[in-house]
């Protein structure tokens, strides 16, 4: 799937999932959604997890654009395969972080149907996404190389470890 395809996926994701949301509330939870302090406790939780959408996002990408890259070419491509980093113990570290990004805009904009419906099944379309079509793109891009890479490195990794390794600060290549 190109790039633009997926920045319209993700822009349905998000003000399709606020406008559902926010129908669904008026309709199912109409007294929390009104409710200030519901909007404003859920508020700093959408800012807590933005912002570990953000370090993961940071992190993860400083690594591709580190050690992806061989050459001269386009910004946001990889042309080799990463292991390194937090890749070494998770194949989709950065799409793990995105899938928190739809949750933490339902709490920025205090939708319970957002929250308990609407964004668990955005996650769900991204694992399934990235099943059908992120898998057989690397497949088709780096071949038995990744292939190798799939059967030894799993899909997520939640062990502490790796966690670490999804946080820690990654500088810019030089």
């Amino acid at each position: 799937m190109k790039n633009s395809a997926r920045i319209i996926v993700w822009i349905v994701f998000i003000f399709g999932g606020a406008l559902a949301g926010i129908f669904l509330d008026l309709k199912l939870f109409s007294e929390i959604f009104k409710n200030l302090i519901w909007h404003i406790i859920s508020f700093f939780i959408g800012v807590l997890l933005l912002r570990i959408v953000i370090i993961i996002s940071k992190n993860t990408g400083r690594t591709l654009a580190k050690y992806g890259r061989e050459g001269n070419i386009p910004r946001m491509e990889t042309n080799k395969l990463v292991k390194e980093g937090v890749y070494s113990c998770m194949r989709h570290p950065m799409h793990l972080g995105l899938m928190l990004f739809p949750v933490s805009f339902a709490f920025l904009l205090g939708s319970v149907s957002f929250i308990l419906i609407i964004a668990p099944l955005e996650i769900l379309l991204m694992v399934i996404m990235i099943i059908f079509i992120e898998e057989p793109e690397a497949i088709k891009k780096f071949g038995e190389e990744y292939l190798e890479y799939k059967r030894e490195v799993p899909f997520f990794n939640f062990k502490r470890d790796c966690l670490r390794l999804l946080f820690k600060k990654v500088k810019p290549k030089e």
